[in-house]
């Protein structure tokens, strides 16, 4: 199957987010609960209607996936108290490509993408983020849209 896979240049973005360590079998659940968390923080801040939603990988270890949850804000906010954290998603290059259905289907344009940034002779320093597009609350799963950026030396 064909995909397009670009480089794209990106602009820095304010953030909100969780960083936390997860098995790869209970990463729903932990995505789930941060996204409550920061919206209602944004919520207690004045915000009701939050940011695109992501979650950036740091390493591929499915026991210990070290991974940052988090939502693009429109300014930067101050984190909180606890683990809610005021993050900039960093400028750069990177290499990008669209998935669109399930989110556990997202492999296939995994590999693709990493033999394209291969082929092209680019270094990745290892942080994919996952930008989530539309959300299962509102679209059928076959329709999800997502994301993905690789993040490039």
């Amino acid at each position: 199957m064909e995909y397009v896979i670009e480089l794209i240049e990106t602009e820095e973005l304010p953030a909100l987010s969780i960083r936390k360590t997860a098995a790869g079998d209970h990463l729903s659940q932990e995505i789930e609960a941060a996204y409550k968390t920061i919206t209602a923080y944004l919520h207690d801040l004045g915000v009701t209607k939050p940011g695109q939603p992501y979650v950036a990988y740091y390493n591929t270890n499915m026991y210990h996936l070290d991974v940052e949850i988090g939502v693009v804000t429109d300014q930067r906010y101050p984190g909180n108290d606890g683990d809610i954290n005021a993050e900039t998603i960093p400028a750069g290059a990177r290499v990008s490509v669209i998935h669109k259905g399930a989110y556990r289907e997202m492999g296939q344009r995994y590999t693709a993408a990493l033999k394209w940034i291969k082929n092209h002779h680019y270094n990745p320093t290892g942080v994919v983020y996952e930008f989530y597009l539309n959300s299962p609350e509102n679209v059928p799963e076959s329709n999800l849209l997502t994301r993905i950026e690789f993040l490039l030396e």
